[in-house]
């Protein structure tokens, strides 16, 4: 088929793919960090529309937002004020479809430029077969645009270094787009500017080899044209970002710092351990994409490098090994760094359409290789083949793609218990949609309120008898509420893998792939709530009673157990307080509560080493359970100081302010060291 023809099949395909791509995001739900974007848009929104006046958008010390450009999002929320637009989550997915279909595009027109529109075809149907890049382009606002700015900016930055003739004023002005995108997203975006020097200088010393001797006239005219379009890009970068334009130098770097080490940290589920995201092992982002990019796109990359040495010229070849840099460089460089990383591998979907790229181009070199009708037709087959897992995930289990697992982890089922499922939150849009039709056939009630462990109360913006309120999952008991939707992030992995996650007052469960991704819970007592409110008068035996009904209502809730068993030892029945701690890490063995009030009994009990086991395993369950180092030292503090102390150490080197860890590490030193213990003391002041 003549390349006409095949442009022709190319744009039919990727028209088919928008409208896919744009039907599929009006299911999408609300995704993890949409909220917090949007609000922080609103402010930046107001910050302009106020002329500077409102400074909201610059005071953001819990959401860190500020140092975020996020110009996708802000734009829209522009468009959204613009247009009067009502329906604001709908259109911002529909949005971040378009953004993702424009990522599938540009990659796919970087294949036709280094091998024609048979391999962009290729593109199109490898993204098309790519659950996690098209469950992000439903509703993911920062990754999915910046993906586009990425690709972007190294395709158009290699048609401008690399053209034969002058660069077109489309292609710069595309670049100029790019960098901005990129850079007004993220201000770690800046890379694509220094790849874009880095790539005119390999095209130099690459001319210079050619033609034995260096042309110092093509290097001044390139010179002056990337400083340009880097000057240019970077200002319109920052037009949409109030913290960058307060200090277009500085603010831009001190940005990039912060994303680096990101402060935020929270605890996931990585190889069925659940721990703080800033100590996953080195090797989490790699094996992450390993086992949820399809295996298909993987046997592309391996045909490629099988077939790339046939295929290209060299300057083709150098333009493809600067494309593999910017997808290897990132990875590398956080591995190294050691980054924060959680969310699976979605901060780094920026990789991917590069990653689709060389897969595309493998499959299509693989194919035009062998003439043979019979070696072609197996081929086609065998990748076909693989791309039928994918596809099947997706089918069954729409709009849920993003929680795909390849066959390295045996699917989605392999991966319950062991990754991380529905960390996004895509779920609770069902759960709040079922759990309405269900209240419809209910007897009126006045008001209902219904908890949830992500905020959902936008679904429940046209029905005033419903009040929403949020709390953690674990911490239920403490909220009054009727009905809870929670989705399956942050539920310990014992309790997924051992199923008391969904527990056995869920009156509607979501399966993904059958596994349950979010449950809608009834409230089946409140005497949990009266009785922690009874513990909080002071009235233990009350509460007692009350806790009793509880446990005999809801077995499975560690935090009865727990409150149960505080107000057993109040009132002096120590051995059916320990049932009930025992009963609580049943539910839950790594429940810090319950192992750190085991620890308090047996230290009381004068039974040192068992309560040192106890604090040890809670620092086994949660490193960063700061109250129980200092009670561990305590254990040692007499008879092993040196222990002690690290102990302290240990706890410091997570939190730094941490005060009763400052405070027992000075009384080590009171007796042996009174200089060292007055200067801990002096910090400690400081942090009053």
């Amino acid at each position: 088929m003549g390349e006409k023809k095949l442009k022709l099949v190319f744009v039919i395909l990727a028209l088919a793919m928008l409208f896919a791509m744009l039907l599929i995001s009006r299911d999408a739900g609300i995704s993890g960090d949409e909220e917090v974007h949007y609000k922080q848009s609103e402010m930046v929104y107001s910050y302009f529309s106020s002329l500077g006046k409102d400074q909201s958008s610059l005071d953001t010390p819990k959401t860190h937002l500020k140092y975020y450009g996020q110009s996708f999002d802000n734009l829209v929320t522009v468009l959204i004020h613009w247009f009067g637009i009502e329906d604001i989550y709908t259109f911002r997915h529909l949005m971040c479809s378009i953004s993702g279909w424009l990522t599938v595009v540009v990659t796919a027109l970087f294949a036709a430029y280094i091998s024609g529109y048979g391999a962009a075809i290729l593109v199109l149907l490898l993204f098309a077969v790519s659950p996690g890049f098209l469950g992000h382009a439903q509703n993911n606002l920062k990754d999915i645009p910046f993906a586009l700015a990425y690709i972007s900016s190294i395709y158009y930055s290699l048609r401008v270094i690399f053209t034969q003739a002058k660069a077109s004023k489309k292609d710069i002005l595309l670049l100029i787009l790019s960098i901005a995108l990129s850079i007004g997203i993220r201000a770690g975006g800046i890379l694509v500017i220094f790849y874009l020097g880095f790539f005119m200088f390999l095209k130099f010393a690459l001319d210079w080899v050619q033609q034995n001797k260096p042309d110092l006239k093509y290097l001044k005219n390139q010179l002056m044209l990337v400083f340009g379009i880097s000057i240019s890009g970077y200002m319109l970068g920052l037009i949409l970002w109030p913290y960058g334009l307060q200090n277009p130098i500085l603010n831009p770097w001190k940005s990039y710092q912060v994303m680096s080490n990101y402060p935020i940290t929270i605890r996931q589920i990585f190889e069925g351990h659940f721990d703080w995201s800033d100590f996953h092992p080195w090797y989490y982002l790699p094996k992450y994409m390993a086992i949820t990019i399809p295996v298909v796109v993987f046997a592309g990359v391996v045909a490629f490098f099988l077939n790339v040495k046939k295929n290209y010229s060299v300057s083709q070849k150098l333009q493809l090994s600067l494309l593999g840099f910017s997808i290897l460089f990132p990875i590398v460089f956080v591995v190294l760094i050691q980054s924060n990383l959680y969310g699976s591998w979605r901060h780094f979907l920026f990789v991917y359409p590069g990653i689709v790229l060389i897969a595309a181009l493998g499959i299509h070199a693989l194919i035009a290789r062998y003439k043979h009708q019979l070696v072609r037709v197996s081929a086609i087959v065998l990748f076909l083949v693989l791309a039928v897992h994918p596809v099947r995930f997706m089918a069954a289990n729409h709009p849920y793609y993003y929680l795909y697992y390849n066959q390295l982890t045996g699917g989605l089922k392999g991966a319950y218990g062991n990754y991380e499922t529905d960390y996004y939150y895509h779920s609770m849009r069902e759960g709040a949609e079922w759990l309405q039709e269900y209240l419809k056939s209910k007897p009126n009630k006045a008001e209902i309120v219904v908890g949830g462990n992500f905020p959902i109360q936008w679904y429940f913006r046209n029905n005033k008898a419903i009040e929403f309120v949020y709390f953690p999952w674990q911490n239920r008991s403490e909220y009054n509420w009727d009905y809870v939707i929670v989705a399956n992030s942050y539920i310990p992995p014992f309790q997924l893998k051992n199923k008391i996650w969904p527990p056995s007052n869920t009156i509607h469960t979501i399966f993904a792939d059958g596994i349950p991704i979010c449950a809608v819970v009834e409230r089946v007592t409140k005497d949990d709530l009266a009785g922690i409110q009874e513990q909080n008068k002071g009235d233990n035996i009350k509460s007692a009673l009350l806790f009793e009904n509880a446990f005999k209502s809801d077995p499975q809730n560690e935090l009865i157990c727990y409150k149960f068993a505080e107000v057993l030892l109040a009132i002096g029945k120590e051995d059916q307080a320990h049932q009930m701690l025992t009963k609580c890490l049943e539910i839950n063995p790594e429940y810090e509560k319950a192992l750190t009030l085991l620890g308090d009994e047996a230290l009381k009990n004068k039974e040192a080493e068992k309560a040192a086991g106890f604090y040890e395993r809670t620092i086994g369950a949660n490193r960063k359970y700061y109250r129980v180092y200092p009670k561990l030292a305590g254990i040692y503090a007499e008879t092993n100081v040196l222990k002690a102390r690290k102990i302290l150490k240990d706890c410091l080197k997570l939190n730094s302010k941490y005060k009763p860890a400052l405070e027992a590490l000075a009384d080590t030193y009171r007796k042996s060291d009174p200089d060292i213990a007055r200067k801990y003391d002096e910090l400690i002041l400081k942090l009053k």
